[in-house]
């Protein structure tokens, strides 16, 4: 679909039940949820003809139909929120961004944002795309720390998009998940899709899925927990944290897909703020001078402090 049209589907059993901005955001995957959120807000898509709000639960048969509005008629304010810059040029940005950083404005998070941020700091950015994604080409989740590029061009956006979706970016994170993994490496190929019930999670189990691969190898066996190194063979929402949960060895402090584990965690465990994971490493080609190229973000303090507490025999 171009960046301003029309349309209109009826609305399946699969979608019985989920919020509207979820649906739409679903069966137009080119825009983001917060983009369909903000949209069903100003009534540029309505259900049967009615203006709704974006957590209206969408029934069967439902007729969603709207249009898709040029992207200059949503704007955001340019934050002074500090950055941590790994690499700039006229081209392309990458920056830590820090735990607890919203990448993308959203219900609740329409300033504080990487993206607000951003457009203080490169205001040039806004000139072109989609102003909700302006120069963003991947995410990361609020709580998960680490390297993202940002493209400060619409050819290095062109470009780095394409990187990313021939799956020739190298993405390489640091996780530290509950229990001990027994062997040196492996590989988790489950499927992903929306989880069947809550739509905010990813599950191996369901419809509609698509195909995960993540790759891991161990850095270092801890107290009751395991340091992993893990590359992304694909770029699923949440992909990491949901194939470590499926697993049975999730993600030290990830409330969401914490499920169940072989024994109790320990008080230090319990104690974790956030996610332990971290995008530690990013290999790409540079869209200008078609370099390879690697970035590295150093492991933030939370996390470095409760593996050392976790490598310390008295726990």
């Amino acid at each position: 679909m171009s960046p301003k049209g029309d349309f209109s589907f009826l609305s399946d059993a699969s979608d019985s039940g989920n919020r509207l901005d979820i649906v739409v955001s679903l069966h137009l995957p080119d825009y983001s949820r917060s983009y369909v959120a903000a949209l069903i807000r100003q009534g540029s898509i309505r259900v049967g003809g009615v203006e709704k709000k974006p957590g209206y639960k969408v029934c069967q048969g439902d007729e969603i139909s709207g249009t898709i509005l040029p992207p200059e008629n949503l704007r955001f304010e340019p934050d002074p929120i500090p950055l941590d810059i790994l690499y700039e040029d006229d081209v392309i940005l990458v920056v830590n961004k820090q735990a607890g950083l919203v990448v993308h404005p959203a219900p609740g998070h329409y300033t504080g944002t990487l993206l607000n941020g951003l457009l203080y700091h490169c205001p040039e950015i806004e000139a072109y795309g989609d102003r909700i994604r302006a120069g963003i080409v991947h995410r990361l989740d609020k709580d998960t720390s680490g390297t993202m590029v940002i493209a400060k061009t619409i050819g290095a956006h062109e470009f780095l998009s394409s990187q990313f979706k021939s799956r020739t970016v190298k993405k390489t994170y640091i996780a530290l998940v509950h229990g001990i993994m027994e062997s040196d490496s492996g590989e988790i190929t489950f499927p992903i899709g929306r989880h069947p019930v809550d739509r905010k999670m990813m599950s191996i189990i369901g419809a509609k899925k698509r195909d995960a691969v993540t790759l891991w190898r161990v850095k270092e066996r801890l107290a009751d927990s395991t340091l992993l190194e893990v590359n992304l063979k694909t770029g699923r929402t949440h992909q990491i944290r949901a194939h470590c949960g499926a697993i049975h060895h999730p993600v030290v402090g990830d409330s969401v897909y914490g499920g169940r584990q072989n024994k109790k965690p320990s008080d230090l465990l319990k104690s974790a703020g956030r996610q332990m994971l971290h995008s530690w490493r990013l290999g790409l080609m540079h869209p200008k001078t078609r370099k390879d190229m690697i970035f590295e973000a150093p492991i933030p303090q939370d996390m470095d402090e409760m593996i050392r507490c976790l490598r310390s025999p008295s726990i």
